[in-house]
C-alpha cells in the first residue's frame, strides 16, 4: 500500500512539475490563438493560422519570451501541431480521391512533381538550401501551412525557417486569390476547369475556397473536393521524408568522433527507428480518414473537427511566431521570397498547361 502511494505522489509530482514547466508558454500561445481566430474570421483570405503567427511575431518582439516560455512553446509547436493534423484527417474522406474523377490526377501529380523538382533546382541557383528548400516546395505542390506543419514536424527545422516559408506562401495565397478569378473569366475557364486548377495552384484550403466560390459556376465544390485529395499527397511525402530524416541523424551519429575508432571498431549502419520513419500522427491522420471513409466519423462532425484542428494549428503557429525573431527572417533575405514566387508561377502554368493536353480546360 505504502509502494502505491509513493507511485501516486511521484505521478502527481511528475504531472505538476510538466504543468508548471509548460504552463506559461502553452497558455500565452492558447491565449494569442483565441484572439486570432475571430480575427481570421474577418479576414478569411488570411485565414486565422496566418493572423496567428503574425500576432505570435509581433508579440515576441515585444515580449522576447526567455527560458521559463519556451518549454510550453515547444510543446505547442510539436505535440500539438501534430495532434491538429490528426484531427483534420477525420475530416478527409478516402473515397475522395476517387470521387474528384482519374482526369484529376494527371494534373495533381504534375503539378506537384514541378513544385518539388522546382524547389530543388531554384533552390540550388538561388542558394536557398536545407529545410527551408524543402518546407516552400512542399508548401506549394501540397497544401500550403498544413503540409509546412507536417513536414516541419518530421524535419524539426528551425523556427524562422517555418515562419520564413509559412509567409512566402501566405504573400502568394493573397495574390491567387486576387488574380485567378480575373484570370479565369480572361481565359473563358468553366467552373469544372476553374476548380481544377484552383485546387491544385494554390496553396491553403480557405484560399482555394475564397477564389473557387468567387469565381461561381459551379467551381466551388469541384475546388475543394480537388484540394481535400490534393492533401492525400502528403502521406507518402512525409514517409519519404521521415525515411530521409532519419538516415540523415543516423548518418550524423555514425560520424560521431567520441565513438569507437580502430580496426576494431564495428562497421558503422544507419538505424531507421519506426517511430521517425512512421511517426504517430502519420499513422494517426490515415486511421482518422479511414474511419470517416467507412462512417464511424458521421459528416456532421467534420465541422467541428475542422475548427479544432485549425484552432490547434494557429496554437502551433502562434508558438512558433513567439519563438522567432526578425534578426533571423532578415538574414535570410529575398532569396527564399524568389523561390516561393517562381514555384508558384510554375506550378500555375503547369497546371493549365496539363488540363489542356488532356482537354479539362
Amino acid at each position: 500500500m505504502l509502494d502505491v502511494r509513493h507511485a501516486g505522489a511521484a505521478l502527481r509530482s511528475t504531472v505538476g512539475d510538466r504543468l508548471r514547466t509548460t504552463g506559461a508558454g502553452l497558455g500565452l500561445a492558447v491565449l494569442v490563438a483565441a484572439v486570432a481566430t475571430p480575427l481570421g474570421r474577418l479576414a478569411p483570405i488570411l485565414g486565422a493560422p496566418v493572423v496567428g503567427i503574425v500576432l505570435g511575431i509581433a508579440l515576441g518582439a515585444v515580449l522576447r519570451p526567455g527560458p521559463v516560455w519556451r518549454p510550453g512553446l515547444g510543446t505547442a509547436s510539436r505535440p500539438v501541431l501534430q495532434l491538429s493534423i490528426v484531427l483534420l484527417g477525420a475530416t478527409l474522406s478516402l473515397r475522395q480521391v476517387v470521387a474528384v474523377g482519374l482526369d484529376s490526377l494527371p494534373v495533381m501529380l504534375g503539378s506537384l512533381a514541378v513544385a518539388l523538382g522546382g524547389a530543388w533546382v531554384l533552390g540550388r541557383l538561388l542558394h536557398v538550401r536545407g529545410d527551408t528548400q524543402l518546407l516552400i516546395g512542399i508548401g506549394t505542390g501540397i497544401c500550403g501551412a498544413s503540409a509546412i506543419a507536417a513536414t516541419a514536424a518530421v524535419l524539426r527545422p528551425r523556427e524562422h525557417q517555418v515562419a520564413y516559408a509559412l509567409g512566402t506562401i501566405f504573400v502568394f495565397n493573397v495574390a491567387a486569390v486576387l488574380a485567378f478569378p480575373g484570370l479565369g473569366q480572361a481565359l473563358g475557364m468553366d467552373g469544372h476547369a476553374f476548380g481544377l486548377w484552383a485546387g491544385t495552384a494554390i496553396n491553403d484550403t480557405s484560399s482555394v475556397v475564397a477564389a473557387a466560390y468567387s469565381y461561381g459556376d459551379g467551381a466551388g465544390p469541384d475546388a475543394v473536393v480537388v484540394k481535400l485529395t490534393r492533401s492525400l499527397m502528403l502521406i507518402p511525402v512525409v514517409v519519404v521524408l521521415a525515411v530521409w530524416s532519419a538516415r540523415r541523424e543516423a548518418a550524423r551519429a555514425a560520424a560521431d568522433p567520441m565513438g569507437p575508432v580502430g580496426p576494431d571498431a564495428p562497421e558503422p549502419r544507419p538505424r531507421l527507428p519506426w517511430t521517425r520513419i512512421v511517426p504517430w500522427f502519420l499513422v494517426g491522420f490515415v486511421v482518422a480518414s479511414a474511419l470517416t471513409t467507412v462512417g464511424v466519423v458521421p459528416a456532421t462532425w467534420h465541422a467541428g473537427l475542422s475548427a479544432a484542428g485549425t484552432f490547434l494549428i494557429t496554437v502551433a503557429l502562434v508558438a512558433i511566431g513567439l519563438s522567432m525573431r526578425l534578426a533571423d527572417l532578415r538574414r535570410a533575405g529575398v532569396r527564399p521570397l524568389v523561390l516561393g514566387g517562381c514555384l508558384w508561377v510554375a506550378v500555375a502554368v503547369s497546371s493549365l498547361g496539363i488540363q489542356a493536353l488532356i482537354g479539362t480546360v
